[in-house]
């Protein structure tokens, strides 16, 4: 098995029974990633944690330094990353608790380093990012989630909104109809950071709730935490029958 990293969002910034071998911190030409890096063993299988937000959480979304996260990660020799992420739903499917791993990302954040390929270089340097996600990873964690008895999204299209602020219901229907499945803030530029690593990046959506009106009234911290309960302890199921293959 390649090694694995996993990127832990909102309502996961630890792993539960991970066996923690080593911990380390980390400096980058990029500066300090969010949290130190903990290497542990889950089952029989290694794995490599990093709280995304922080741990305990304090980093926004805007200011987290995805760069270096993903840096330091490949100079750990890591060659996969399942990345954890809370998200609002939009289409129908995609409610409170429920998980999906997205094949598709519309990047709608802006004014974050978003590359590694800024420096003064020869020449200009291209990604293919026709298919964000790992195809590979992806098939794992849909038959991981079927060992688990887990129901999921197999596909959907994630939206990349900028935050910290939730959306408004104006442009949850415009993304909506640009074609997306679910809304977060954090997607990006992760993703694209993995792929110009070469690094396998696939990821695990869970909904913490509906998207700004798609029912009635306000969206309440409380009612998101609720949810993330719910859909985190699925996704760490998810992560252990993944990890056991």
């Amino acid at each position: 098995m390649s090694k694995l990293a996993i990127i832990g969002g909102t309502g996961l910034t630890q792993l539960a029974d991970l066996k923690i071998v080593k911990r380390e911190q980390f400096n980058t030409p990029y500066g300090a990633p969010s949290a130190e890096f903990i290497t542990g063993e889950l089952g029989d299988k290694k794995v490599i944690f990093l709280a995304r937000h922080g741990n305990p959480h304090r980093f926004a979304p805007h200011k987290i330094n995805y760069r270096a996260n993903i840096w330091a990660l490949k100079q750990l020799g890591v060659e996969q990353i399942i990345a954890v992420a809370a998200v609002g739903g939009i289409t129908p499917d995609m409610g409170p608790a429920h998980i999906a791993i997205p094949d598709q990302i519309i990047d709608y954040s802006y004014g974050r380093e978003h590359t590694f390929f800024d420096n003064d270089q020869e020449g200009v340097t291209h990604i293919d990012f026709t298919y964000p996600y790992s195809q590979k990873l992806r098939s794992r964690l849909i038959t991981a989630a079927a060992q688990a008895q887990l129901k999921i999204s197999p596909l959907g299209t994630y939206g990349c909104a900028q935050g910290p602020r939730l959306e408004t219901a104006a442009e949850i229907k415009r993304m909506e109809q640009d074609g997306c499945d679910l809304v977060g803030m954090t997607g990006m530029p992760e993703a694209a950071l993995a792929k110009e690593l070469s690094i396998d990046y696939a990821a695990i959506a869970v909904v913490a709730n509906w998207a700004a009106g798609k029912t009635e009234g306000e969206i309440t911290m409380a009612e998101i935490e609720q949810h993330l309960h719910k859909g985190m302890a699925d996704a760490a199921l998810l992560l252990k029958a993944f990890i056991s293959q």
